[in-house]
Parts: C-alpha cells; structure tokens; sequence
C-alpha cells in the first residue's frame, strides 16, 4: 500500500520517457567575399532576389584609354505603341551613348488571341447562353488584358463568373481549332487534350473555401478522424499481410511445376538455389506484397514515393552493410540511387536490379563460405586416408624409452615414483634431457 492508495487516486503508470534524437550540428556558413558583415547578417545567409554583380567585376579596373560617364539620355520603348519618350541614366563610354532597343523590351510578351469572322461565328459558336456581342467583348478584353480573368470579370458589363468566362472563351478556341485544322494536326494541342471542366472547377473552389474557412476545432476534429482512419487501415493491414504474402507463391505453381512435382523430376546443383536465397526471395515477396496493399490503400500516391517503400522492403531482411553495397555497386554501374525520370517502367526496372544486385551478394557469399569450408577441410588432419601411417612429430622420436613401472610391487612403485616428483606433473609426462640430468661441474683435472 502506497499513498496513492490510501488517497483513493489510480495508479497511472509513469510516462515512458522517450530518448531525445541528437540532431547534426550545424555547419557554419562562412561569409561570402564582398558583403559586409551587416548586410550578411541582415540577409542571413539567403540568396538575394536580384542577382548580384560578381565580386571580381567590382575589383576590376577599367582599361586606361576608356573614359566612363553617366549621362541623363532620353529613350523609347518598342513595347509601347504611343512612343512615349522617357530619360534614364546611361553609361556612356568614351562620348559614345548605346545603340539599340531598351533593354527590358523583350520582357513585354503577349497572349496569342485567336480572332475569328462572322461566318466562322455563325457556323461554329453559336451558343444560346451567350450572344455575339458579349462574345465578342470577353475576346476584347481577353486580348487587353492578357487573359487575366479576375480583371476580365472585374470589367465585363454583364454579371458573369469567372468560370463561366473562362469556360466561353475556351470553348470558342477549342471549336475554332477543330474547324480551321484536320484533327491529327490538333491532337497534342493543350485546348483539344485537357479541355476546360467548369463543373470541376467550380467544385474545387468550393471545396477550397470550405477548408479555407474551418475553425480550430473542426480542423482540430479531422486531424483525430484522419488519425484514426490511419490506425485501422494499419490493422487491417497487419491482418491482411499473411494473407497476400502467400498469394505470389501460389500464383507461381503452373502446369509445368505441378507435373514437376507430381513425377518427381531431380534438380540438377546447377539449377538449385541454396535454401538461404529461396527463403531470402520468399521474405523479398511477401514484403513486397505487404508493401503493395498498402499503396492500394492510399488510392492516390507519388510514384517516388511507392518506390522509396518497394526499395525498404526489399532490403528489410539485408543488414546495413549489404545496404551499402547495393548503392555501391549501383554507383559504379553508374546508375542513380533514385531514377531522374520515375515513370512506371523505369521503377519496375530499378527495383528488379536492385533485387538482382541484392541475389547476387547473396549468392558471393554462399560462396565465399563454401570455398572456406572446403579450404578448412582440406587443411584438417582428419581428412587422411585411412591406410596412410600416421605421421609421427619429431618430438616423439627422441623421446627416450621408459618402461611402465609395473612389477610385483606395481602399485607401491608408482605411488612412490608419484611423490618423488614435483608437484603438478603425472608419470606419463616426459621430461625432456636438459631437466632430466643436471651439467656436470668442471674439475681441474679436465682442463
């Protein structure tokens, strides 16, 4: 009894506490060369919106013969169709103002606006909701304000949406093409293969607003409607995975391998697979499997993002090392970790060779282990014929004779011989001649 419980309260257990991830430490920037420390700081380290002069052009010196002035020179745009006259400040080199159109001129791009005749009209647009003269103001404004359609609706004298000017004028482009063009000519064409769905459109932006105009707490009930939506499609999903790991291996059986196994055919070693790469390519299929189910449930999904969980399931059962030299060996394939273009093909593509690629270090080291097997065998003494003598070491052969201490008084004997020995050593241990017999001490006489 604890004082939890003479106050009645409930034992809640303790929070587990969770082991902080240590993030990477950040790398410091190092100041680039020609901004002060200030500006750096202010900026933070971020590229400036305007590109910026290169520092040696600022370091750079003009030649001795030039001379640079700045003039107040008046211009003209080409752009503008009033030729409106302005001035701004030009370098001029040596006397000699620039030649040629202003500089940002290029920049002025218009709307390429189909125009189409009366007869055209008559023949191809006629539309009872719109008449030709409302027509023929939405193209007006269309091509005076470069196809900006809230502008376009701002202006047009008739209360008309959005979607309903950009459906009218879509229609008219479309139907215009289609008459003026055979129609393989016009079949890549963007009007003719994503034509305008105003109905989609207008439910987009209703959805839209619908979001956009949701309180705390509705976002607040979405977010546990979409988590626990989450959790049972995760158990539903752990329930099915037995089920549709087994369905590859059962699709596999055909005619051929029935009969197979039903006469009993022998395999030839060349053919078999060691039992560790069937057993490594049946965990590949039923992950692979799982995997699938699970993209099935999403519905919608980027493909990246499909191969990204083929690619963790198929290296669920290979350590980090064989991880490494999958990648290893793809980069001097020269093929890239994630394919640039990932369309469905190429996907199916990368992943098979990263199952190859995965095999076959399966299959090196099954040898690399055999070959050692072989090697260890083959250096074992064991591994002589029987009807071979016996090599005997060179050890044995000086080895003195010395005969078993058996006789009428066998067992006296050797349990004196026992006590007349060092502690530690046996009968049966032989003693090697320099502790056998002592050096005889030098005499006079036999020097």
């Amino acid at each position: 009894m604890d004082a939890k419980d003479i106050l009645g309260l409930p034992k809640n257990q303790l929070p587990i506490p969770q082991e902080k991830k240590s993030r990477p430490p950040k790398e410091p920037q190092r100041k680039p060369d020609g901004i002060s420390r200030e500006v750096y700081a202010l900026t933070g380290g971020l590229a400036p919106l305007m590109p910026s002069v290169d520092v040696s052009q600022l370091k750079r010196r003009p030649p001795s013969d030039e001379k640079v002035t700045w003039q107040w020179l008046p211009f003209t745009n080409s752009a503008r169709k009033d030729d409106l006259q302005l001035f701004h400040w030009v370098r001029v080199v040596n006397g000699v103002p620039p030649t040629g159109d202003y500089a940002f001129a290029k920049y002025n791009k218009s709307a390429n606006i189909i125009k189409y005749t009366d007869e055209e009209y008559e023949k191809y647009l006629t539309d009872p909701a719109w008449t030709k003269e409302e027509t023929d103001q939405l193209f007006d404004l269309c091509e005076r304000f470069d196809l900006r359609f809230i502008v376009i609706a701002d202006r047009f004298p008739s209360s008309r949406t959005v979607e309903e000017l950009k459906d009218r004028y879509y229609s008219v482009s479309r139907a215009l093409l289609s008459a003026r063009a055979p129609p393989a000519d016009i079949t890549g064409h963007p009007l003719v293969k994503e034509p305008y769905n105003i109905s989609q459109e207008v439910e987009r932006k209703r959805a839209l607003s619908m979001v956009l105009s949701q309180t705390k707490q509705q976002e607040r009930k979405d977010t546990e409607v979409l988590a626990e939506a989450k959790r049972i499609t995760e158990s539903r999903m752990a329930a099915k995975g037995p089920e549709e790991s087994e369905l590859p291996a059962v699709a596999n059986i055909g005619p051929d391998n029935s009969q197979r196994a039903i006469t009993g055919d022998a395999v030839t070693p060349s053919t078999a697979m060691p039992s560790s790469a069937i057993a490594a390519s049946s965990t590949l299929m039923a992950d692979n499997a799982s995997t699938l189910a699970s993209l099935r449930m999403l519905r919608v999904y980027l493909r990246t993002y499909a191969l990204d969980q083929m690619v963790q399931a198929a290296s669920a059962s290979a350590g980090l090392r064989t991880i490494k030299r999958v990648e290893q060996t793809l980069q001097e394939l020269g093929v890239n970790l994630k394919p640039k273009v990932p369309t469905k093909a190429v996907c199916a593509e990368h992943l098979e060779l990263r199952k190859e690629i995965l095999t076959l270090l399966n299959l090196q080291k099954q040898l690399q282990y055999k070959e050692a097997e072989g090697t260890s065998f083959q250096d074992s003494p064991y591994s002589e014929t029987p009807g071979t003598p016996k090599r005997t070491p060179r050890g044995d052969q000086d080895r003195p004779f010395m005969p078993d201490p058996l006789g009428f008084g066998g067992d006296r004997f050797g349990k004196r011989d026992q006590k007349r020995k060092a502690p530690g050593r046996t009968s049966e241990a032989a003693q090697s001649p320099s502790q056998s017999k002592r050096p005889r001490k030098m005499k006079a006489s036999d020097i």
